[in-house]
């Protein structure tokens, strides 16, 4: 079973993603996204949606318009763990390439 974070865990893992916040009330992180247009908002969630299959995580989301929202936490873990953080990493490469 995959574990919470620990405080001093979460506290690391928010200082290095500094473009995602923390919401407290749901121990997860999210991230905002605007793009150009809808195909490439829509283009962005297909290949998060690839890497969130492989890794057997999935975020929850919503997209509207060129608007996408990320959030993750881990549902069998109470939280935030590093399953979170990973794909939170991964999803920041995404938006950098």
């Amino acid at each position: 079973m995959v574990e919470q974070l620990s405080e001093a865990e979460r506290a690391e893992a928010l200082d290095a993603l500094s473009d995602w916040d923390y919401d407290e009330g749901r121990d997860a992180i999210v991230r905002r996204v605007a793009f150009g247009d809808f195909a490439e908002a829509f283009g962005f969630m297909a290949r998060v949606a690839i890497l969130a299959e492989k890794a057997d995580h999935h975020p929850e989301w919503s997209n509207v318009y060129n608007r996408v929202e990320i959030l993750l936490t881990t549902h069998d873990a109470g939280g935030l763990s590093h399953r979170d953080v990973e794909l939170a990493t991964a999803i920041d490469a995404i938006l950098e390439a």
